[in-house]
């Protein structure tokens, strides 16, 4: 058995089948699409080779720039707004004493629901004449609100949805890591003195940011994907007030067989996540971890 681990081809065997998928998923799916991003083609007719014109018009789209506003929006909402309430609400589970896991299971079920339902679902509270927010609204005197089809509330409608169907899968990660801290740091901050909120704000938090900091990232990067959801509550509307990237390459490439165009999208979409990515490791994250360790 020694024998045969000290032998390079049994590793080259074992990451095999993994390089092999992430050629067949990953590579191969990437080349296709920056080769076909330098061709008008709708995906019938034969590609006609256009150099970098998709690129250039793709620049000057007026739509394109509206749906890469709204992805940075969805970006924003996720990091300053989303992943403080994820910490807030995982700080106040840790600290109930009965019944935790029904509220770990509660919060993590959205989680586990298809984008469409949860679409679907939300579309119903959104409604305006037979939504459960409307009818909320009503008494106290607040008239009729169109949240999905007013160019004021619709993103902000759909940001909201977003951030309640994965909030939960964040907070379980939180969670785990809070219950990883050894109760001796907090009995010994309370025979200190210490209250509830100096414990979170001065043992608690600064021993999670590492977990903090990987779930800021996989925030930005879901807010980089988020297409579904759109799609199912507004497809892109009203106007274009609610389209991200994703959902302004699919529909460009699926419902106007613009596939060359789309495939420019896909790619820009790409380089915009790597850079986002490498910033925050750079300038932030990195940072965080020599603060820890």
């Amino acid at each position: 058995m020694n024998k045969a681990m000290r032998n390079p081809l049994v590793y080259i065997l074992f990451v095999l089948p993994a390089i092999i998928l992430y050629f067949m998923f990953f590579i191969y799916p990437f080349v296709t699409s920056g080769y076909y991003s330098f061709f008008d083609w709708d995906g019938l007719q034969a590609p006609k080779y256009i150099g970098f014109q998709n690129f250039i018009r793709l620049f000057h789209d007026e739509d394109f720039r509206l749906a890469t506003i709204n992805n940075l929006y969805f970006i924003l909402f996720s990091v300053f707004i989303q992943v403080p309430l994820i910490v807030f609400f995982s700080l106040l589970i840790s600290s109930v004493k009965k019944f935790q896991s029904f509220y770990k299971t509660t919060v993590f079920m959205p989680s586990v629901i298809s984008t469409s339902v949860i679409g679907i679902l939300w579309g119903f509270i959104y409604h305006p004449d037979m939504g459960l927010l409307n009818n909320f609204l009503g008494l106290f005197g607040i008239g009729k609100i169109y949240w999905l089809s007013d160019l004021k509330t619709a993103l902000l409608s759909v940001l909201i949805t977003n951030a309640w169907q994965w909030m939960g899968f964040y907070i379980v990660l939180i969670l785990a890591a809070i219950l990883a801290i050894p109760k001796e740091l907090s009995e010994a901050a309370a025979i200190d003195g210490a209250n509830g909120f100096q414990k979170a704000t001065k043992i608690t938090v600064p021993l999670i940011m590492p977990v903090i900091s990987v779930v800021i990232m996989l925030s930005i990067a879901g807010a980089m994907r988020v297409v579904d959801i759109i799609l199912v509550m507004t497809n892109g509307g009203p106007a274009g007030a609610t389209d991200v990237m994703a959902s302004y390459m699919v529909t460009k490439a699926i419902n106007f067989g613009m596939y060359g165009y789309g495939n420019a999208i896909a790619i820009v979409i790409f380089v915009f996540a790597m850079v986002l990515t490498a910033l925050y490791q750079i300038l932030i994250a990195r940072k965080i971890e020599r603060n820890e360790f």
